[in-house]
Protein backbone atom coordinates (compact mmCIF):
# COMPACT_ATOMS: atom_id res chain seq x y z
CA UNK A 1 0.00 0.00 0.00
CA UNK A 2 1.14 3.52 -0.57
CA UNK A 3 1.40 5.89 1.73
CA UNK A 4 2.18 9.62 1.36
CA UNK A 5 2.58 11.99 4.04
CA UNK A 6 3.08 15.89 3.85
CA UNK A 7 4.78 18.25 6.27
CA UNK A 8 6.41 21.61 6.17
CA UNK A 9 3.63 24.19 5.70
CA UNK A 10 3.32 27.03 8.07
CA UNK A 11 2.45 31.02 8.34
CA UNK A 12 5.22 32.98 5.88
CA UNK A 13 5.33 36.39 5.74
CA UNK A 14 4.80 37.32 1.56
CA UNK A 15 8.56 37.14 -0.08
CA UNK A 16 9.15 34.51 2.57
CA UNK A 17 10.21 31.06 1.34
CA UNK A 18 9.19 27.45 2.31
CA UNK A 19 10.21 23.93 1.85
CA UNK A 20 7.12 21.63 1.65
CA UNK A 21 8.08 17.46 2.41
CA UNK A 22 6.43 14.45 0.82
CA UNK A 23 7.51 11.17 2.17
CA UNK A 24 6.66 8.21 0.49
CA UNK A 25 6.09 4.85 1.69
CA UNK A 26 5.45 1.62 0.31
CA UNK A 27 5.90 2.53 -3.23
CA UNK A 28 9.44 0.94 -3.91
CA UNK A 29 7.84 -2.27 -3.17
CA UNK A 30 4.88 -1.81 -5.70
CA UNK A 31 6.89 0.49 -8.37
CA UNK A 32 10.06 0.39 -9.94
CA UNK A 33 9.10 3.90 -10.97
CA UNK A 34 6.93 6.63 -9.52
CA UNK A 35 6.23 9.75 -9.96
CA UNK A 36 5.10 12.07 -6.93
CA UNK A 37 2.80 15.64 -7.59
CA UNK A 38 2.34 18.69 -5.65
CA UNK A 39 -1.46 20.33 -5.95
CA UNK A 40 -3.20 22.96 -3.86
CA UNK A 41 -6.63 24.15 -3.22
CA UNK A 42 -7.62 27.53 -1.76
CA UNK A 43 -11.24 27.53 0.27
CA UNK A 44 -13.86 27.75 -3.08
CA UNK A 45 -10.99 26.75 -5.78
CA UNK A 46 -10.55 23.77 -7.98
CA UNK A 47 -7.45 21.56 -6.86
CA UNK A 48 -4.59 23.05 -8.77
CA UNK A 49 -1.27 21.46 -9.92
CA UNK A 50 2.16 22.87 -8.87
CA UNK A 51 4.70 20.25 -9.52
CA UNK A 52 5.74 17.48 -10.72
CA UNK A 53 8.56 15.00 -10.56
CA UNK A 54 9.12 11.28 -12.13
CA UNK A 55 11.83 9.21 -10.04
CA UNK A 56 13.27 7.43 -12.99
CA UNK A 57 14.58 10.11 -14.87
CA UNK A 58 14.08 13.61 -13.24
CA UNK A 59 11.59 15.34 -15.36
CA UNK A 60 9.72 18.20 -13.73
CA UNK A 61 6.41 19.86 -14.88
CA UNK A 62 5.71 23.30 -13.27
CA UNK A 63 2.24 24.98 -13.32
CA UNK A 64 2.35 28.02 -14.77
CA UNK A 65 1.07 30.15 -11.23
CA UNK A 66 4.01 29.13 -9.50
CA UNK A 67 7.21 28.34 -12.45
CA UNK A 68 10.40 30.18 -11.94
CA UNK A 69 9.67 30.71 -7.51
CA UNK A 70 9.33 27.02 -6.62
CA UNK A 71 11.49 24.03 -7.47
CA UNK A 72 10.69 19.88 -7.43
CA UNK A 73 13.42 17.93 -6.50
CA UNK A 74 13.13 14.19 -5.02
CA UNK A 75 15.63 12.12 -2.46
CA UNK A 76 14.85 8.43 -4.18
CA UNK A 77 17.10 6.87 -1.21
CA UNK A 78 14.75 8.46 1.01
CA UNK A 79 11.48 8.48 -1.11
CA UNK A 80 10.92 11.72 0.00
CA UNK A 81 10.11 14.69 -2.75
CA UNK A 82 10.57 18.25 -1.91
CA UNK A 83 8.77 21.41 -2.67
CA UNK A 84 10.51 24.57 -2.23
CA UNK A 85 9.14 27.85 -2.53
CA UNK A 86 10.40 31.36 -3.01
CA UNK A 87 8.70 35.02 -3.18
CA UNK A 88 5.55 33.48 -1.68
CA UNK A 89 2.55 35.64 -2.31
CA UNK A 90 -0.65 35.91 -0.29
CA UNK A 91 -2.29 34.14 -3.64
CA UNK A 92 -0.19 30.92 -3.01
CA UNK A 93 -2.04 30.50 0.31
CA UNK A 94 -3.73 27.06 0.27
CA UNK A 95 -4.13 23.49 1.39
CA UNK A 96 -1.11 21.41 -0.45
CA UNK A 97 -1.40 17.91 -1.20
CA UNK A 98 1.52 15.54 -2.71
CA UNK A 99 0.27 12.61 -4.96
CA UNK A 100 1.40 9.40 -6.45
CA UNK A 101 1.78 7.86 -10.16
CA UNK A 102 3.02 4.94 -11.20
CA UNK A 103 4.29 7.15 -14.37
CA UNK A 104 5.13 10.70 -15.55
CA UNK A 105 3.84 10.20 -19.20
CA UNK A 106 3.64 13.29 -21.12
CA UNK A 107 -0.01 14.57 -20.73
CA UNK A 108 -2.82 14.79 -18.66
CA UNK A 109 -0.48 15.04 -15.22
CA UNK A 110 -2.70 18.21 -14.30
CA UNK A 111 -6.24 16.57 -13.81
CA UNK A 112 -6.16 15.15 -10.60
CA UNK A 113 -7.45 12.25 -11.18
CA UNK A 114 -4.49 10.77 -12.39
CA UNK A 115 -3.03 10.58 -9.46
CA UNK A 116 -3.84 7.03 -7.85
CA UNK A 117 -2.70 7.56 -4.32
CA UNK A 118 -2.89 11.06 -2.17
CA UNK A 119 -1.22 12.03 1.57
CA UNK A 120 -3.52 14.35 3.79
CA UNK A 121 -3.01 17.99 2.97
CA UNK A 122 -0.14 20.62 4.55
CA UNK A 123 -1.52 24.65 4.87
CA UNK A 124 0.63 27.22 3.47
CA UNK A 125 -0.81 30.48 4.73
CA UNK A 126 1.17 33.92 3.42
CA UNK A 127 0.56 36.88 4.97
CA UNK A 128 0.57 40.30 3.47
Amino acid sequence: EVQLQASGGGLVQAGGSLRLSCAASGFTVVYDEYAIAWFRQAPGKEREGVACISSSDGTTHYGDAVKGRVTISIDKPEDTVYLQMNNLRVEDTAVYYCAAAPILSRTGFWQPDYWTSWGQGTQVTVSS
